[in-house]
């Protein structure tokens, strides 16, 4: 009774949840546009862009003036001058190499945003065949209910014209409310698969999204999804990883981390070479101040040196940098010896599910189907009995579910090696490789 109430609780509260927002069906390429137009992670990840245009700016100052006043007390202030002036800090080699640094560091946001941007589209095709699996699932096991249910009514009559004993439509009974459970249980997997799809897409508008309600075995649903046909002769993997590699965002990132490393070293290196001051201004003595009763008034200019690397020289910062340098041009090495592996993962795995799914079409199904159909007549003429036919059916179930993975399977499988390959439109002709 708990795990029933339970059931219509998950049900109906997402329902009455829905009831306040709008509900908006997409297709995948609309649950894209969608996303990449108001997913809230993805407009912050925007605004990183407008912050590392500020810190070239910022890389780029001048330093500001300082203004500084002397006045003399006591016996000194009756014959030393009164100052009035300005100081100004002049950085020697320093602007343009962290004015580098700071275009090194936008260079490189701007390939990590390109890369969430990607990542979140793929998350969003994923999401979306996960909820379009669900829902062939349950459609699955509300086909099955409803055969569930003819059956029953069929083992009824039976019972009732003498035909077959009383324990078969018991049987059947029994059959129909063990199916009810999956279909609840199916109902409840939709409802999990449309919130995950829903946070992917992360808006902020009061509206929620769903899939069009078409089921993954349908025959259109290939170039709906944007997956080529699992019949389709997939060129060999070398061909593919070439140029694969050099579009990876995540080797374009380690490769623009060296770059941030290398001008990172040379802004630590250039604290070593020393500032310039320069000062100014006015000074002047009033008449209490001189021997002849004037007042005298000139102005004065002076230069310092500053930041003598006498004392300390740098030398940790500048170790730590070089560290760093090795550390980005290690990971680089790293992350190109990964993504090959990954790819030919990725490769090898869309090559199976094909095969999979190809296997089951032309295989499979069209038997399984027939061998049901058979059992129901069988049955219904008493050439069989109930027993044989519910295992039958759900068997038949069971393959009915397992081409709805294989499906599932074989998009995700796509979806996976586009992200190994970092396009979302990988162009599989070898003529054009």
């Amino acid at each position: 009774m708990k795990k029933v109430v339970l059931l219509i609780l998950i049900y109906f509260i997402p329902v009455m949840c829905m009831a306040l927002e709008e509900v908006q069906k997409v297709n995948l390429q609309q649950a894209i546009d969608i996303t990449v137009e108001n997913n809230i992670d993805l407009k912050a990840s925007y605004l990183e862009e407008a912050i590392a245009k500020n810190n070239i700016k910022i890389a780029n100052r001048l330093q500001n003036p300082d203004f500084n006043a002397f006045y003399f007390l006591g016996a000194a202030g009756r014959s030393e001058p009164n100052q009035l002036g300005f100081s100004e800090l002049i950085e020697i080699g320093k602007r343009g190499v962290r004015k580098n640094l700071a275009k090194a560091n936008l260079e490189l946001v701007l390939k990590n945003v390109d890369y969430r941007k990607f990542s979140i589209e793929m998350d969003v095709r994923e999401a979306y065949v996960n909820l379009v699996a669900a829902k062939s699932v349950l459609d699955t096991m509300e086909q099955q209910q409803e055969l569930q249910e003819e059956l029953l009514e069929i083992a009824q009559r039976h019972v009732k014209s003498g035909f077959v004993p009383e324990i078969d439509a018991i049987q059947a009974t029994i059959a129909l409310n063990q199916m009810i459970t999956q279909v609840n249980t199916a109902k409840a997997n939709v409802k999990s698969a449309l919130f995950e799809f829903n946070k992917i897409i992360n808006s902020k508008e009061n509206i929620f999204y769903d899939s069009i309600d078409k089921v993954l075995y349908e025959n259109n649903n290939f170039e709906e999804l944007m997956t080529p046909q699992p019949t389709t002769k997939f060129p060999d993997f070398d061909l593919i990883s070439n140029r694969a590699l050099e579009n990876r965002y995540d080797i374009k990132i380690a490769k623009q981390e060296i770059e941030v490393a290398k001008q990172n070293l040379k802004v630590i290196m250039r604290k070593r070479v020393p500032d310039l001051e320069l000062v100014g201004g006015y000074a002047y003595q009033t008449m209490t101040q001189t021997d002849d009763r004037r007042y005298n008034s000139g102005a004065y200019v002076g230069g310092n040196i500053v930041n003598l690397p006498v004392f300390y020289n740098y030398a940790p910062e500048i170790k730590n940098a070089k560290l760093q340098l090795e550390q980005a041009e290690l990971n680089y090495e790293s992350v190109k010896n990964r993504a090959i592996k990954d790819l030919n993962a990725a490769y090898y795995k869309l090559m199976i599910s094909a095969a999979n799914l190809n296997d089951y079409e032309t295989k499979i199904l069209t038997s399984s189907e027939k061998l049901i159909d058979l059992s129901v007549q069988d049955y219904e003429t008493g050439k069989s009995d109930l027993t044989s036919l519910i295992v039958m059916k759900q068997s038949y179930k069971s393959i009915i579910v397992g081409y709805t993975m294989a499906l599932a399977e074989y998009y995700n499988s796509w979806t996976n090696f586009l992200r190994e390959v970092n396009s979302d439109e990988f162009d599989l002709f070898v003529s054009e490789l």
